[in-house]
């Protein structure tokens, strides 16, 4: 008895990225897989096959966002988008034309660190302009908020208070507070006041967020988050629909977290989402003045780990790996990155590959040793649109010309023989999977004649393919299962008017989407693709 596909693909050049068989020109796809390709394909087509002409279009393995944050972008980073402010101005101009849209509250996001030209932020504009109201702003990077006095006062908050991680409630000469929260601890005291989403809000718009990122590519994403409210809103979702986008997710290990319970965690899931690592915090970011480095910032500061006894985190680490739990460190400067291939020096890893987030700036010896190490390079670089080339960005200040001239060095991982994968950290930068990959190559926002930041750490075309597919999948323990077009693989697709490989990096961006497939569920569809 024979058996026909329940999808068919055709009209398309297939970019396997599977040595044995590199090419196609058809794909057959039953029960979640693929099943056959090229004339094996063709000859699958039954009677109720749905044969899908991708008119031309480059079919690829399903494109994977190393690094994001689809809850917590859709939920937390909500209100007033701040993200097209350039200087004060600016944003006095966006405050006096807000609506209140949480009770009397006013949220936003997406503020930028150079729009203070190299001072300190603090709330003196938001209390210039909206004199008595709570005002609530994350800042782009997502360590970092500004409450306003009356955001302030709300909170119980007159001046500084201590953590058991580093963060701050920033304070005057006199002790009164700046309305600058540095880390999550300090910003969780005022985020706790502002009146919340409804339940039914946050699922419509995580849905919302997860079927946008569909629509540029996205098959899956490594989620650097996972409350237990994140993974009940999901159970909640699945039981209305299914997922557009495959999640895995790590969630936060905290000093002080229960560790036994993060591993008890791991495993749970539903049919688009499971739990499959942990997620640590080793420092915070360069312009909040809280990234970890051997050398201190031009303010003094960056020297302190977020862990407050680093000794501890270098105990949990080693625990979970004991027991087989992979570890997604965030780590963007070099002595949070250093601690981190110190911590697993030695250690047994039971076959997983532990991963390093951010790496932003590193010297030749220390790519060279996270490599050695056989660690996950995990890296973003579409952040380096918040810099400059000439260094006049509040990032590359706050490092030095030399610490800056060594952002993002994807390449020289690549070259070193590492593990790269590349991601967005949305909402920090865009989710789009089509400037993700056009970012890592042009190393500046498409469409625009602005200087390259670090053009000598551009990946090539299929580099920065392989970053999103292959290496992803190696990384997340699936390389037998994802990450190539083949037989008996994951029917995780994505088809795109142009050749990412070949096409220049701008075409790239602005390719599109021709289909999107996930698990050989048509999660996107282009309207010409019948």
């Amino acid at each position: 008895m024979t058996w026909s596909a329940d999808t068919l693909l055709v009209g398309a050049s297939v970019r396997t990225l599977d040595a044995r068989r590199p090419r196609a020109s058809a794909v057959a796809v039953a029960q979640g897989v693929v099943v056959a390709l090229d004339e094996d394909a063709l000859a699958m087509r039954g009677a109720a096959t749905e044969v899908i002409d991708l008119g031309g279009a480059t079919l690829v393995p399903g494109l994977v966002d190393g690094h994001s944050h689809p809850i917590l972008g859709a939920t937390a980073f909500d209100g007033l988008d701040l993200s097209g402010c350039g200087s004060l101005d600016d944003l006095r101009a966006a405050l006096a034309g807000a609506s209140l849209e949480r009770g009397e509250w006013l949220c936003g996001f997406g503020l930028d660190h150079n729009v203070f030209d190299g001072q300190p932020p603090t709330n003196a504009v938001l209390d210039e302009v909206l004199p008595g109201v709570p005002v609530f702003i994350r800042m782009y990077d997502g360590h970092s908020a500004l409450a306003s006095s009356a955001a302030l006062e709300r909170a119980g908050v007159s001046g500084p208070r201590s953590f058991g991680q580093r963060s701050a409630i920033v304070c005057d000469d006199h002790g009164r507070p700046t309305g600058l929260l540095l880390e999550h601890a300090a910003i969780e005291v005022v985020e706790s006041v502002v009146p919340p989403l409804l339940p039914e809000q946050r699922r419509a718009r995580v849905l919302e967020a997860l079927q946008a990122m569909a629509a540029t590519g996205l098959t899956g994403a490594n989620v650097m988050d996972g409350s237990s409210d994140s993974l009940d809103l999901l159970a909640d979702l699945e039981n209305a629909t299914d997922l557009p986008v495959r999640l895995r997710l790590a969630p936060w290990c905290m000093p002080g977290d229960d560790v036994p319970e993060l591993v008890d965690r791991q495993g749970r899931g539903g049919r688009g989402w499971y739990v499959g690592a942990v997620k640590l915090y080793l420092d915070g970011t360069v312009e909040g003045g809280t990234a970890w480095l051997h050398e201190p910032d031009c303010h003094g500061g960056g020297t302190e780990a977020f862990w407050l006894d680093p000794v501890e985190y270098t105990k949990t680490v080693q625990h979970l790996a004991a027991v087989g739990v992979q570890t997604c460190t965030h780590a963007i400067g070099d002595a949070a990155v250093r601690h981190v291939v110190d911590t697993l020096d030695g250690v047994e890893t039971h076959g997983v590959r532990h991963r390093v987030e951010h790496l932003e700036t590193m010297p030749i010896g220390l790519v060279r040793d996270v490599v050695g190490a056989g660690l996950v390079a995990s890296m973003q670089p579409s952040h380096a649109a918040f810099t400059r080339a000439d260094h006049t960005d509040e990032w590359s200040r706050r490092l030095g010309e030399q610490r800056a001239n060594r952002a993002w060095a994807c390449r020289d991982v690549r070259d070193a023989g590492g593990l790269l994968v590349i991601g967005s950290d949305w909402p920090i930068a865009h989710y789009d999977a089509r400037q993700v990959l056009g970012f890592a190559r042009a190393r500046r926002p498409s469409g625009t004649d602005m200087p390259a930041v670090g053009p000598e750490q551009a990946l090539t075309g299929l580099m920065a393919l392989e970053g999103m597919t292959t290496h992803a999948a190696v990384a997340d323990g699936r390389a037998d299962s994802s990450g190539h077009i083949a037989v008996g693989y994951r029917a995780d697709l994505t088809a795109l008017a142009v050749d990412p490989v070949d096409a220049p990096a701008d075409e790239v961006v602005d390719a599109t989407v021709n289909l999107t497939m996930m698990g050989g569920a048509v999660t996107h569809r282009d309207g010409d693709v019948r």
